[in-house]
């Protein structure tokens, strides 16, 4: 398995996995307007360092299942089912007013800390790396040996780091076209997660 080819998934699912608005990019952004740039990069390194351990439960959840034929198998149906809700979700998101600035509350706090605190507390994120890692397994991109693991973590930190990087970089742009983008960000989620259901219904049934 190519390392560098399992850094890139570890980065782009993470990349894409955080792009659309929610708590944790809106912070990164509302920090960036209130304390600054530099402020907003520390709090994205506490939400990434986060990452390492959620990825390391994730594999390891994820490999004993890969294990486990049956529970795998049952899995990626599951997998179809969520993905096609995924879809169906986020296409009605699209339609949506979406998360304002306003409504992120940031008080006098050390910004590593708080990126760490909200990151450990995001629930969606263990089942979210499991499902990224059985869906490259059933596919054959993924390996489990220790290096690759590596790669693939730090890919996801760096795509974790990264999109809230620019969240904080281009935070008044994105704070004047949040509904826009926000709108267009989960119509391209839907179609992706949508064509994600049917190749892995694909695989696995024909």
């Amino acid at each position: 398995m190519n390392i560098f080819l399992l850094f890139f998934f570890g980065f782009i699912f993470s990349f894409v996995g955080s792009i659309t608005p929610s708590m944790l990019n809106m912070t990164a952004l509302k920090i960036s307007l209130e304390k600054g740039r530099l402020a907003a990069n520390k709090y994205a390194c506490g939400v990434s360092l986060i990452i390492i351990p959620q990825v390391i439960i994730a594999v390891v959840l994820t490999k004993y299942i890969a294990e486990n034929p049956t529970i795998l198998e049952t899995l990626e149906k599951v997998g179809i089912v969520v993905f096609i809700t995924l879809s169906y979700y986020f296409y009605n998101e699209s339609k949506k007013e979406k998360i304002k600035i306003d409504e992120v509350d940031i008080k006098e706090i050390n910004p590593l800390l708080t990126g760490i605190s909200l990151s450990a507390l995001n629930m969606f994120a263990i089942p979210f790396l499991s499902g990224t890692i059985i869906t490259l397994d059933v596919f054959k991109l993924f390996s489990f040996e220790a290096v690759s693991v590596l790669f693939f973590t730090l890919g996801s930190v760096l795509g974790t780091f990264y999109i809230l990087f620019l969240y904080g970089k281009f935070a008044k742009v994105i704070q004047q076209k949040t509904g826009k983008l926000t709108k267009d960000i989960n119509l391209i989620l839907s179609i992706i997660t949508g064509l994600v259901a049917v190749f892995t219904f694909i695989k696995l049934f024909i």
